[in-house]
């Protein structure tokens, strides 16, 4: 069992400004996809000049922000809403959901890809294997803030909480309000395979000539099932709960199950294409 440190998510403030952990850490995510963009842009053949991911970094950006805005509120937080639609630009109260950035991102993909003239997969398989570092800068960010907590463990590397880190009333959890069972701490977990693991393979995936469409199935599948198998032992938010009266099926689950199957799909179906047909 581990204590959890005490971490101020305050990383400095210049006089009435804080700046937070969790913020810098979406421009550390911004930074990774500008700097392995640039990267990838050099291998030949490639569909973007080096001085082109400026702008892909650009529209990403938005793409993740906007739509994780507008994914954590549709998703996560509609009765809040519905009850103050004014609560969708409260973006101080926190709130973002990769699901949304995810679905964000494509469509600012689709904008930039016509303006860049290829097409939307060979322009998906670019980005795919940029992602995943930025995914980990983000649970990294989810650590520091202290949410998104698992279910109690007995893993050595379960992690002790205080009441005021695990608020009680804020999760639902299957053991009991215990806030302070050693937890499994699901943000590292996500972190590790959605991030640092699946970025590995991604790049080592795309590091030869494939279908096109290929690359982009493998990203849909295995954060599919990465996130899948976390969200097994991670806790929903109270105001959500359990899924159809099971102590299992979360909200995450019921949006990454799709990824997978999609992914399958796309994998399967790139294999049709023709050799040439490829991207680097």
């Amino acid at each position: 069992m581990i204590a959890y440190p005490e971490i101020d998510p305050v990383a400095f403030a210049l006089g009435p400004v804080k700046i937070y952990w969790y913020g810098l850490m979406y421009l550390v995510a911004f930074a990774s996809v500008f700097w392995l963009g640039k990267r990838r842009a050099r291998i030949e053949p490639s569909i973007i000049r080096p001085d082109q991911i400026d702008d892909l970094t650009f529209y990403g950006a938005l793409g993740a922000i906007i739509g994780g805005r507008i994914g954590s509120v549709l998703f996560y937080n509609f009765d809040s809403f519905i009850d103050n639609p004014i609560y969708l630009f409260k973006i101080w109260q926190g709130g973002m959901a990769f699901h949304g950035g995810f679905l964000g991102v494509l469509v600012a993909m689709e904008l930039y890809r016509r303006k860049l003239g290829c097409s939307f997969f060979q322009l998906t398989d670019f980005i795919a294997p940029l992602v995943p570092l930025g995914l980990a800068a983000g649970r990294l960010g989810n650590f520091i803030n202290a949410e998104l907590w698992g279910a109690p463990g007995k893993v050595p590397w379960a992690m002790k909480l205080s009441c005021e880190q695990f608020p009680p009333e804020r999760y639902i959890d299957f053991a009991g309000p215990l806030c302070f069972s050693p937890r499994h701490p699901t943000q590292l977990y996500e972190m590790l395979f959605e991030g640092l693991i699946l970025f590995a393979v991604l790049w080592i995936i795309s590091a030869k000539p494939r279908p096109v469409m290929s690359v982009s199935g493998y990203f849909l599948l295995l954060y599919g099932i990465a996130r899948t198998g976390v969200e097994f032992i991670r806790l929903p938010d109270a105001h959500i709960g359990y899924l159809m009266n099971t102590d299992w099926l979360t909200r995450g689950i019921v949006l990454s199950v799709p990824m997978i199957i999609v992914g399958f799909a796309f994998i399967i179906y790139s294999r049709r294409e023709k050799p040439n047909a490829t991207v680097s």
